[in-house]
């Protein structure tokens, strides 16, 4: 799904024209994401991603009903429209300042202190996607490159089950980064809770820690995210698989851009030659 396809989906939504505002792209990745007048609104890939916006949009109730500062949804359910799921949410006011760690670490702990929801939440499944996203990038990937992260998820897969965690395990966020943290006038809020889920807290932590090793985040601003959280996960003996599985899932991940940006099949030729030739230092670039 590139721009062109989304801001269709919108029009048959009616949340165009008609004296509407011009809808403004604020992101474009597992879903394009517009804001709306008041609204934002998220446009998913595919009629499976159905389930998954139903699910999000309960976590922003049962967030509510805890006291988790998130973003909050618009309308109870998600809309299908030209095979697309369609979640509406209230747009949050302007940043006062961009997000920090500190700022992510005191909203995890929030999260990670909460019991289970009266609903079930999923396991997170870190690597369910990687089959979904090469298939999206087609001829667009190296069918050998596509094959050699096939064999990389099903063994880290196994390795993963097999974890003993550090912490107990609960509802975690699933996609824990400061990008995903809006700081408004009333302070920090978590937003894109697609990923939310019940599993090992470990999940959320990985996530910082493959920021500093493979994108570039400053030692110091890691050890304010440890400092803010309590614990830095690099000292849990499983940090290793779980990084290992995160890395294999962000490298599929950009594949599903690939036909329609080549900054994207860039990206993903640095990324899977660098789990190739194990060189666990090479930069990534965030996308």
């Amino acid at each position: 799904m590139d721009e062109a396809r989304a801001r269709d989906v919108l029009a048959a939504a009616g949340l165009t024209g008609a004296g509407l505002r011009e809808p403004l792209l604020l992101a474009l990745g597992e879903n394009a994401v517009f804001a709306v007048g008041g609204l934002v609104v998220k446009v998913g890939r595919e009629a499976a991603l159905l389930e998954r916006a139903e699910r999000e949009l309960a976590v922003a109730d049962w967030f509510a009903a805890s006291g988790i500062p998130a973003v909050r949804a618009a309308e109870p359910k998600p809309r299908l429209v030209d095979g697309h799921p369609l979640t509406l949410w209230h747009r949050l006011p302007e940043a006062v300042r961009p997000a920090g760690p500190e700022d992510l670490a005191v909203l995890l702990r929030a999260v990670h202190a909460l019991p289970a929801p009266p609903f079930a939440l999923p396991p997170r499944d870190l690597l369910g996607g990687v089959e979904r996203w090469l298939r999206l990038a087609g001829d667009f990937v190296d069918p050998a490159d596509a094959a050699y992260l096939r064999s990389r998820r099903d063994a880290y897969a196994d390795e993963v089950a097999a974890l003993t965690p550090h912490l107990p395990p609960g509802p975690v966020h699933g996609d824990a980064l400061p990008r995903n943290v809006h700081v408004g006038p009333d302070g920090p809020v978590l937003v894109d809770l697609e990923t939310v889920s019940a599993d090992l807290r470990e999940h959320d932590l990985v996530v910082m820690a493959l920021s500093r090793d493979r994108y570039g985040m400053p030692t110091a601003q890691y050890e304010a995210f440890t400092a803010a959280y309590g614990w830095d996960v690099r000292d849990w003996e499983g940090c290793a698989v779980l990084r290992g599985a995160r890395e294999t899932a962000s490298c599929a991940w950009v594949a599903q851009h690939a036909p329609a940006n080549p900054a994207a099949r860039t990206e993903f030729h640095r990324r899977v030659t660098s789990l190739r030739t194990a060189a666990p230092q090479t930069r990534w670039h965030a996308f």
